[in-house]
């Protein structure tokens, strides 16, 4: 397992609080539930948004955001992220000054869980990029990967309400990341690759969400050629995958899943009936299935 690897840590203690309730049988009981607090994002002296987040990396969450808005391009010099906890505001400044009115002016909202924003101009960029055509996903990686993602400690399984994204090599998850919204847990993805200096090359995207345009959208910005996820699609969604020929994979569960787009990148290695053994007797185990 990748000892470097960034994952969510559940127990951090900005990130739930436990509130009282009353359970199905009426008795008195106590729930962790995520925080969600505002965070407006500066572009140097430029005041871009207000998003809604669970507040864990501040910083790649805005240069993602900026990133995947066309607001900043991978060659930008950033001279400097300031990040102020106390007013809630991230100020990333660049060596060159922006002037963004005119983006602002035509932003249209997507289906994105909460105010996801994608402005018209990222079509533009979004139609002239085509990803890696000679990457793979084995179905190995795909069985490991989604077993290994369910299984780690994270925020969904201790409170619910969040949504993951996570970046994977082959058979590994090496970032994953949670928000209330896939659009931030995403664009903390996108901050971190672009910090860290880490390459699309190779690389396998999941999300736990469906797949949407906007998913589809920012993955393809990210020049990541592979998308998966354990939900559905929209129907903008398999399109503009089939139009920038990124492998599209939904309904993952299990040794389980339906590519709509890009199936020439996919190595069936696995054997299923190898992986249908194991599930059987882990039912057995379970007590679900006869002896």
């Amino acid at each position: 397992m990748n000892d470097q690897r960034l994952i969510p840590n559940p127990e951090d203690p900005r990130l739930t609080v436990t509130v009282s309730g009353i359970d199905h049988e009426g008795r008195n009981t106590e729930t962790r539930v995520i925080t969600e607090r505002p965070l407006t994002l500066f572009l140097n002296s430029q005041e871009i948004v207000t998003m809604m987040t669970i507040g864990d990396y501040p910083e790649y969450l805005a240069v993602g955001y900026l990133l995947n808005q066309n607001m900043l391009h991978p060659d930008d010099e950033i001279v400097g992220i300031d990040y102020d906890a106390e007013i809630e505001t991230v100020v990333v400044r660049t060596a060159t000054e922006t002037n963004y009115e005119k983006k602002l002016g035509k932003k249209i909202l997507t289906s994105g869980c909460g105010q996801g924003t994608v402005f018209g101009d990222v079509m533009d960029k979004f139609e002239n990029v085509r990803v890696d055509p000679d990457a793979v996903v084995r179905t190995s990686w795909l069985y490991a990967l989604t077993k290994q993602i369910n299984t780690l400690p994270s925020l969904y399984l201790a409170a619910g309400a969040i949504h993951g994204c996570v970046l994977c090599e082959t058979n590994e998850p090496i970032v994953y990341m949670e928000d209330v919204g896939r659009h931030n847990a995403i664009d903390k993805i996108a901050g971190y690759m672009m910090i860290n200096g880490i390459s699309p090359k190779g690389k396998i995207f999941y999300t736990t969400g469906r797949l949407t345009s906007e998913m589809v959208i920012k993955t393809v910005q990210m020049e990541i050629p592979i998308l998966i996820s354990r939900s559905g699609f929209t129907a903008w969604g398999v399109e503009l995958a089939q139009s920038a020929d990124l492998t599209l994979i939904g309904r993952a569960r299990g040794k389980r899943f339906i590519a709509v787009s890009g199936a020439h990148r996919i190595v069936y290695d696995a054997d299923l009936s190898e992986l249908e053994d194991k599930e059987n007797a882990r039912s057995r185990r379970k007590g679900s299935l006869p002896d």
